[in-house]
């Protein structure tokens, strides 16, 4: 497996071995040993899969209580996937990093406890599949507003995003509740 770091270091990009011919691919979509070694030793506890149409904006989410770590992979199309750093002790508070990732690039996120996460599909559609290390807690769950002008996120589609109602009630950086 190939880790790569971002501009937030502890937000990494799993990259899984691949093997195809011509009868389709194979890879360890999950390793416990490999992904220890590359740092993310933590026990998962749910898997959570979502499917959203062209334009649907999911987040930004995280949970001020039961923190979750995340690894998040596209099943099916391609997503513009964000992790935003809410740890205030942090030096990169309020920055964020994206990545694509796609059923075709096969890439993976590691978005650890502390930092919101959304993303935008790019796709027809997306069938999203993600790894928490806790339980949801929907009395713990807030969401950071997706286009908060501090955030600077540049999203890449020029159309209004699709949302939710508790998505567009998101907070704006300086109201929302953060981590020490």
């Amino acid at each position: 497996m190939k880790v790569t770091r971002t501009a937030l270091p502890e937000v990494l990009i799993l990259e899984p071995r691949v093997f195809e011919d011509s009868r389709g691919f194979f890879y360890e979509a999950y390793n416990h040993k490999s992904w220890a070694n590359a740092g993310i030793n933590f026990e998962f506890v749910q898997d959570n899969q979502s499917f959203s149409k062209k334009n649907v904006l999911r987040g930004l989410h995280y949970q001020i209580r039961q923190p979750q770590g995340k690894v998040v992979r596209a099943l099916r199309g391609e997503i513009f996937d964000v992790a935003v750093d809410l740890r205030r002790s942090s030096p990169h508070f309020g920055k964020s990093v994206h990545v694509t990732l796609s059923s075709e690039n096969r890439k993976m996120l590691w978005i650890p406890a502390g930092f919101a996460h959304g993303f935008l599909v790019l796709s027809d559609v997306a069938e999203v599949l993600y790894k928490t290390t806790d339980f949801y807690a929907p009395e713990y769950e807030r969401t950071l507003l997706w286009d908060d002008p501090k955030l600077a996120i540049q999203w890449p589609e020029a159309v209004e995003p699709i949302l939710s109602d508790k998505d567009r009630r998101g907070l704006p950086l300086d109201k929302a509740e953060l981590f020490d």
